[in-house]
């Protein structure tokens, strides 16, 4: 199945306006301080948004613009919770969050953090939201659109390439932290997989690819 089109919507960079590829969208922002720009599902939505501020749509989840198919039968369980993570760079610099499927709400946003990884973002983001989850007694299934993160969960052990070094020694406590919570706790949750072919980019998507 080929990837579904994405539009990408520069306020601030090298250049601005749409542009139809994340090449493109690279171009400009990538290296640029204080670059503003977010990636949206349709033509329409990225042209509301650049006509718009975008201040407007900072901080919030792309999907909270884009998720008309979630409410379709056959969708995502809209009470639960979705997390991703974003990182600038491989490695480079790394942030996650988690979001309420529903609402778009923010649960939790960590980072950023120096010379990390995407996966080793994904994979933290699913045992913090546990963790929450299990501290607050809540049982709602956490969906992640990461294969690797998910197969990480399952062998209760971040198999990162990644090695420790300069700017990084924080993340690798998380990670740490992260897998011996895995060993010590069970957990309720349904913790499945974002279809993102079917429902668009997930919830906690940060709009940079």
């Amino acid at each position: 199945m080929s990837a579904k089109p994405k539009f990408y919507v520069v306020w601030k960079g090298r250049k601005t306006g749409i542009f139809t590829s994340w090449e493109e969208c690279s171009a400009q922002v990538s290296g640029f301080t204080g670059a503003e720009y977010k990636a949206f599902d349709t033509r329409a939505a990225a042209e509301k948004a650049y006509a718009s501020s975008y201040n407007e749509y900072k901080g919030k989840p792309a999907a909270a613009f884009n998720q008309s198919r979630l409410f379709e039968p056959g969708g995502p369980i809209l009470d639960s919770y979705s997390v991703d993570a974003s990182c600038i760079g491989n490695p480079g610099i790394l942030e996650y969050r988690c979001v309420h499927t529903r609402t778009g709400r923010t649960v939790f946003h960590e980072g950023p953090f120096e010379n990390g990884t995407n996966n080793i973002g994904e994979f933290l983001a699913i045992v913090h939201a546990l963790a929450r989850c299990k501290q607050q007694g809540d049982r709602q299934p956490i969906y992640s659109d990461s294969d690797t993160a998910l197969a990480w969960l399952k062998k209760k052990k971040a198999k990162t390439t990644l090695s420790i070094g300069a700017g990084n020694p924080l993340l690798f406590d998380l990670i740490t932290r992260a897998e011996a919570w895995l060993s010590q706790n069970d957990y309720p949750n349904q913790v499945l997989k974002w279809d993102t072919a079917a429902w668009g980019e997930i919830p906690a998507d940060y709009g940079r690819k």
